[in-house]
């Protein structure tokens, strides 16, 4: 049997990673203005993000079209799978999922088996990885889905949001509360779990609120993978890694990956965070951290 994995660009996987392991991407769709662009293909990240706050009409996202998935599966079958695992962020925050659902149906290809990832980001990524590295172990598809089955509960992403204009321009000041942050110069942390996006501490300055968000997800290890992410944000990734030293590998050096605009947009520029599957299950008690 031969597997192939689809993914979409919000993985925020690595390229050369994502191409080491055979994982093919479907970019998502940036829209400014009247235009619209394919994360990565027709617009590079440092581009969109150098001209963030300068778009007269502020961007927005959208899912690859149906048409695109059916194309990419019935190209696969043609180059010799004989099973396709499509692996995509959470259905609940993005309609990509469904767009691959309606492309496999649509789609003469091998069979199609679609996972919803509950996450975002490299917490999506992540478990693409491991289904991208399980397929190269030999693995079978019943294998791997229950094996994703088991770690989709243990994936989560953390995020330091530094500005709230985004939060405010995109109209998702639900996610964090604008009026008062934007007062008291408050970092949000921001938790994304099972397809939940929540609000767990609001903290003044920002190394506060970095070793606020280092502590919370201390609590939650040991892990099997962990990476760190951002928006157009090299430095202080890096500076993030360094502080949080302790929850990596001695022997490997983390994962640090940017954020896609799909997400990025909606973050603002200068969010830092982390994206971690646990070797178990964990309950986080926020007030005993807080």
């Amino acid at each position: 049997m031969t597997i192939k994995i689809v993914t979409d660009s919000t993985c925020d996987l690595p390229p050369a990673l994502a191409a080491s392991l055979d994982i093919t991407v479907v970019p998502v769709y940036i829209n400014i203005g009247e235009t619209s662009y394919r994360d990565k293909v027709d617009i590079s990240r440092q581009t969109f993000y150098d001209n963030l706050y300068s778009y007269p009409i502020y961007p927005t996202t959208a899912a690859p079209a149906t048409g695109t998935f059916t194309e990419v599966y019935e190209r696969l079958t043609s180059e010799g799978a004989t099973a396709i695992l499509s692996i995509h962020l959470s259905s609940a925050l993005s309609n990509t999922y469904n767009a691959a659902r309606l492309g496999a149906a649509a789609a003469n290809s091998a069979p199609v088996t679609l996972i919803d990832t509950e996450q975002i980001t490299l917490g999506s990524g992540l478990q693409v990885m491991m289904a991208a590295q399980a397929v190269s172990a030999g693995q079978s598809v019943a294998d791997i889905v229950a094996m994703l089955a088991a770690y989709t509960p243990r994936a989560y992403v953390f995020g330091m949001i530094d500005t709230l204009e985004s939060l405010r321009r995109s109209g998702r000041v639900n996610w964090a509360s604008f009026g008062i942050g934007s007062l008291l110069q408050i970092k949000p942390v921001m938790l994304i779990h099972r397809s939940q996006i929540e609000v767990v501490a609001r903290v003044r300055a920002r190394k506060r609120a970095q070793q606020h968000m280092i502590d919370m997800v201390s609590a939650l290890g040991p892990f099997v993978h962990i990476g760190i992410i951002h928006v157009n944000a090299p430095e202080a990734a890096v500076e993030l890694a360094q502080a949080a030293k302790p929850l990596f590998p001695d022997a490997q050096d983390p994962l640090i990956t940017e954020i896609t605009p799909a997400i990025g947009v909606h973050l603002g520029l200068g969010a830092v965070g982390f994206a971690c599957l646990t070797t178990g299950d964990r309950v986080l008690d926020y007030a005993k951290i807080i």
